[in-house]
């Protein structure tokens, strides 16, 4: 099968099959083999991987993995590329095509029948619209994970790995920060992709934790908190959480909690730290 990193292999692909792109799906298939071997070398897969590959298109992507690891599941929402990447997958016996939506698929089954358990790596040429739904699923739902690979919008890369006071800070940069370690590996511009995006991507790598670097009482309630104080950024704390409408706080419990903290009353959100959220979801969560 031709390598369908190469743009005119992929246009053939896409003739051959009349292949019309839908909006509604966000896709944008990748064409750079450079971008392909720079994804697969920060994924760092070898035989002994099993991989989730979210969204695999025409099987771009899927190609190098197959050839790279043990086992691929790619999950592919649009059925209309059933039919395509049965054939441009057809050689590789160690690839399971699942067409389903990514955030209804019962991840920690698969991880369970196909790697018996053991943490997998996730790569992902991600869909920008739905990228921050789709990394907190998989986080939340603890899915056994070494590592997250996928190629983002540039400014949600940035989004992910900035800390408090900068504009980009808000719940996702928390929970990333919470559950792994982030780190940029590619900046990728418009046109390695058909058809070319509006904007510059970026190929992001989070690895995740043996142990979350801060410890709290209730990482669900930490969490509520961070949503809730990053629902209305240019309220104050206090009044962002006494607000927030499944929290049940008054604004005189987070004034008196923050005062514990050594905080003001008149602080925000975004000037909190991981290690503080915990601190405060512990304090508030006692009472």
């Amino acid at each position: 099968m031709a390598t369908l990193g190469i743009p005119q292999n992929t246009i053939a692909v896409l003739q051959k099959y009349n292949f019309n792109f839908q909006k509604k799906y966000g896709q944008n298939f990748l064409v750079d083999t450079h971008v392909l071997e720079k994804i697969m070398d920060a994924a760092q897969i070898t035989k002994e991987d099993c991989v989730v590959e979210i969204g695999p298109g025409i099987g771009t992507m899927t190609q190098y993995l197959a050839e790279r690891a043990g086992e691929v599941v790619a999950v592919e929402i649009d059925k209309n590329l059933i039919p395509i990447l049965e054939d441009t997958l057809s050689e590789y016996e160690n690839v399971t095509i699942i067409n389903d939506d990514i955030l209804k698929v019962d991840l920690n089954r698969i991880v369970e029948e196909k790697n018996q358990g053991k943490p997998v790596k996730v790569v992902a040429n991600l869909p920008y619209y739905i990228t921050t739904p789709i990394i907190m699923g998989l986080f939340e739902n603890h899915v056994p994970l070494k590592s997250i690979t996928i190629m983002v919008q540039k400014e949600v890369a940035d989004r992910m790995q900035v800390g408090p006071g900068t504009k980009d800070y808000g719940a996702l940069s928390l929970a990333v920060q919470y559950y792994a370690k982030p780190e940029i590996v590619a900046i990728v511009p418009p046109n390695c992709f058909i058809p070319r995006p509006n904007v510059g991507s970026a190929v992001i790598r989070l690895t995740r934790y043996e142990e979350t670097p801060v410890k709290v009482k209730d990482e669900k309630f930490m969490f509520s908190l961070i949503r809730a104080s990053f629902n209305q950024r240019r309220k104050t704390l206090a009044n962002g959480l006494s607000n927030a409408q499944n929290l049940y706080l008054s604004r005189e419990k987070v004034a008196e909690a923050l005062e514990k903290m050594g905080l003001s009353a008149t602080i925000r959100g975004e000037a909190l730290t991981l290690e503080q959220f915990a601190q405060l979801s512990d304090l508030l969560d006692c009472q």
